[in-house]
């Protein structure tokens, strides 16, 4: 590894959880493509934020588990 990327990392770890979190965020979205259209990574920005803004309602996955066995079995 080089050394500036020695000290990024060194500086971006003194950053709090949040910015750290953001700053990962940010660097992944960089180089990961998606391979979805615009309009899908739309209709999931969307999505995520209704969630986030607590505006639609989740299950928790073991509901969901466990009413998908009791309707089709194990």
């Amino acid at each position: 590894m080089s050394a500036a990327f020695a000290q990024i990392e060194r500086d971006a770890l003194t950053l709090p959880a949040e910015e750290r979190t953001a700053l990962a965020e940010s660097l992944y979205e960089s180089v990961e493509e998606s391979g979805l259209s615009p309009e899908w990574e739309e209709e999931i920005e969307r999505r995520v934020q209704e969630i986030d803004g607590g505006r639609a309602k989740t299950i928790p996955h073991e509901q969901v588990m466990a009413e998908l066995e009791a309707r089709f079995g194990a």
